[in-house]
């Protein structure tokens, strides 16, 4: 095959989705992906690494909507009432998943109002601590804990975030009595943990890894299954000392209930595609996470798994929506 051929072929199968799609009849007008966040999130970044390749895919435009506000129910409930034809995406993170334990009754739930498409990303975070504070492992600082009941703090995003649950959760697994010290956004608490202010926080790894490197904050554990590659010498729950506490930030999208099941698995196929993209996957792993995939049951099947995981740590620890 001569040079001139293999470019007409790698030209003929870049445009063969846009050409399936056509066909199909779908896409007939341009897709929107509705983001519960601001533009420059992390949400926001992430779903705009893969949108202008999803737009070549289906031969239409893909318009990112960020409608942020009241813990993102601004934009779960514009999803979830949105026409269920395949032009309406939604971008669901785990807030979603713990709101609706929180909320059992309300309108839009995840795999029952709007249903997936697939998973994207898994973030573990790390238990990050300030120098000064006496503990080299995570054993030491248990022990710490445990002798200076509720003098030992940690930085949350509030009643109901992730990192209050994981935050929680370790004092019910490991015995200790952390104080939870609660603040107004996710990484909000960064600047009195490097002050000394608070004592403990549970972070993403890219926001803290050159914090952890230079010496500047201690990394006692990785909340994921594996340890990650920005900080290979931080280890996972299970090696410091504290099997079964495992968890990770994730996201994935979904599509209003009534969706034809033709058209979600169109949009399946077409999102793995932009995952493989190799400027993708090298973007999410230098931020820490790691692309999961699979088919719209899978991820499905994950947000059960989750619910009911979180479900009896919100009830264990008495956690109430406020």
């Amino acid at each position: 095959m001569t040079t001139v051929h293999r470019i007409l072929c790698a030209a003929l199968s870049a445009a063969l989705p846009a050409a399936v799609f056509a066909q199909s009849g779908y896409p007939s007008k341009p897709i929107r992906i509705i983001v519960p966040s601001i533009a420059g999130s992390a949400p926001d970044v992430r779903v705009r690494q893969i949108s202008p390749k999803l737009s070549e895919a289906v031969g239409q435009p893909v318009i990112v909507d960020n409608r942020p506000g009241a813990n993102g129910t601004i934009a779960t409930q514009l999803a979830a009432r949105a026409q269920p034809d395949g032009h309406t995406v939604f971008y669901g993170l785990i807030n979603n998943a713990i709101y609706d334990l929180l909320y059992p009754n309300w309108c839009c739930q995840l795999n029952r109002e709007l249903v997936p498409v697939v998973h994207f990303t898994l973030t573990p975070l790390v238990m990050v601590i300030h120098p000064g504070v006496q503990a080299n492992s995570l054993q030491d600082y248990i022990r710490l804990a445990k002798g200076k009941p509720g003098a030992v703090t940690y930085g949350s995003a509030g009643p109901g975030s992730i990192t209050q649950l994981i935050g929680e959760w370790i004092n019910l697994k490991s015995g200790a009595r952390v104080l939870d010290v609660p603040y107004k956004s996710v990484g909000a608490e960064l600047p009195d943990l490097l002050g000394g202010q608070i004592m403990t926080a549970y972070l993403n790894p890219v926001v803290i890894s050159a914090l952890v490197t230079s010496g500047k904050l201690r990394g006692l554990a990785v909340t994921g299954a594996a340890r990650i590659a920005v900080l290979p010498n931080v280890p996972t729950m299970a090696e410091a000392g504290l099997p079964g506490v495992e968890a990770s930030v994730w996201n994935g999208f979904l599509v209003p209930s009534g969706t034809p099941k033709p058209i979600i698995e169109s949009l399946n196929r077409e999102f793995l595609r932009t995952f493989n993209a190799p400027d993708v996957r090298v973007q999410v792993a230098a931020s820490g996470s790691e692309i999961v995939g699979g088919r719209p049951e899978q991820f499905a099947g994950f947000i059960r798994q989750e619910i009911a995981k979180w479900g009896k740590v919100i009830k264990d620890a008495g956690i109430k929506p406020q």
